[in-house]
């Protein structure tokens, strides 16, 4: 599928996928497994070890030290032959880690959506809602809220730019599956300590890969045309 088509499905798929959610109860289904209503507790306790270092503080450390590997690579060895050869795939992975996690952080400051453990269903005091649908009262005087999309999983989700760094098939795809793992574990364990509901991790990636495509497009496109002028 060439680059202009992937954006289009990705985005058709993004925008069918927050409907979805938005009217079904899937994310209540799956959430409740994470859920024990008789101890009014979450599958995991956010404070638990070695589970928080592990999927919170130690991954986002992680993270962040490869993107800054990455930038510093860029800028002090960018005429060695090699880089040479990868400054797009490179520009692309460094562009990503700093692009998927700040749209994304920036959508979760203005939907003003619930974490499960917010809602009335689990304990909470806030009413299940969709991400286009407004608070009545007395929830509009409530203070504002910021769980949709998935911030967290956003870093994880941002390596799915590492596809476009390698030049062989089999790499790329394994590069994809490495950061499709990365991603949702750190996804999943926000889900069993009652942070994100399923969709808001689905989101997350989704939107992520939009980004990364239209960073990719861009930056060919940049390139190309660069070329052409020299």
């Amino acid at each position: 599928m060439k680059i202009k088509q992937q954006i289009i499905f990705t985005s058709i798929l993004l925008l069918a996928s927050i409907l979805f959610f938005g009217i079904s109860s899937i994310d209540i289904t799956i959430q409740d497994h994470f859920f024990y209503p008789n101890t009014h507790t979450w599958y995991l306790d956010k404070n638990m070890e070695p589970y928080h270092f592990l999927f919170y503080t130690g991954i986002k450390k992680l993270l962040i030290f490869i993107a800054i590997c990455f930038l510093l690579t860029f800028i002090f060895l960018r005429k060695h032959p090699l880089i040479q050869s990868y400054k797009q795939g490179i520009l692309i992975v460094i562009l990503s880690a700093i692009f998927v996690p700040v749209i994304v952080g920036a959508l979760k400051k203005t939907t003003n959506m619930p974490c499960p453990k917010d809602e009335i269903h689990y304990g909470g005091d806030y009413p299940r809602t969709a991400v286009w649908e407004s608070y009545d009262e007395p929830y509009t005087s409530k203070k504002h809220i910021a769980c949709w999309p998935a911030g967290h999983a956003s870093g994880g989700f941002a390596l799915m730019s590492l596809f476009f760094l390698f030049k062989r098939k089999r790499n790329r795809y394994l590069a994809l599956i490495f950061a499709l793992v990365i991603g949702w574990s750190m996804g999943n364990y926000k889900m069993m300590i009652g942070d994100h509901f399923f969709s808001h991790t689905w989101i997350t990636m989704l939107l992520a890969w939009l980004i990364i495509l239209l960073l990719q497009f861009n930056i060919t496109y940049f390139y190309e045309n660069k070329d052409e002028k020299e």
